[in-house]
């Protein structure tokens, strides 16, 4: 099984993780910040990782620390549970519709965090959540899991949209690059190594 267990314990945020990439999309969520929660599990449904998180922080600051960690750990645990890739898809792509939004997301697990996205959200907060920390949280993310991972938002005005088909957008894209292909038996890079 290709599984994590990540701890991270700061002055701002202590967070529990356990993540299988090959589960069946079961979750169970805790970081006290309502959307985040919604669309991590949603996140956890849609790629089929099971995923458990308890996280407390600083929330009597704002968001920005716990948000930003659980992307720390998350991508963590993804280069973890991938372990030496060998035999995985690497690539994928998929575009998410959510009434009048339409996300793209495209990833590489290429070992070279990168992330682009072309959108700045209308308002400020869904909730409790701030919407600029869905930045951070990505490239948190993606910085620490080694994901080469761009957004395009093709169109929307509705944040919650936007946001919530972001994370659909990537778990189906990480579902695909992960999925392991029984006619690649080695590291799926040129190099031999990734």
């Amino acid at each position: 099984m290709r599984t994590a267990k990540i701890e991270r314990n700061s002055k701002e945020t202590m967070i529990k993780l356990e993540l299988n990439l090959d589960g069946t999309g079961e979750s169970s969520v805790s970081t006290n910040i309502g959307f985040f929660d919604h669309v991590l599990m949603n996140f956890s449904f849609h790629s089929l990782c099971d995923l458990k998180i308890e996280a407390i922080g600083d929330l009597h600051v704002d968001t920005h620390h716990l948000v930003e960690d659980v992307g720390i750990v998350l991508g963590q645990a993804i280069k973890d549970a991938l372990k030496d890739k060998k035999s995985i898809n690497r690539f994928a792509s998929c575009i998410i519709p959510m009434d009048e939004a339409l996300v793209l997301c495209a990833i590489d697990l290429s070992t070279r965090g990168y992330l682009e996205i072309d959108k700045k959200f209308q308002k400020e907060k869904i909730g409790d959540f701030e919407t600029d920390t869905v930045e951070e949280f990505f490239r948190a993310l993606a910085m620490n899991a080694g994901i080469n991972l761009h957004f395009q938002v093709i169109r929307g005005n509705n944040n919650h949209h936007i946001i919530e088909c972001m994370f659909k957008a990537f778990a189906r894209s990480l579902k695909q690059a992960v999925a392991l292909d029984p006619r690649i038996d080695k590291i799926p890079s040129t190099k031999a190594v990734l």
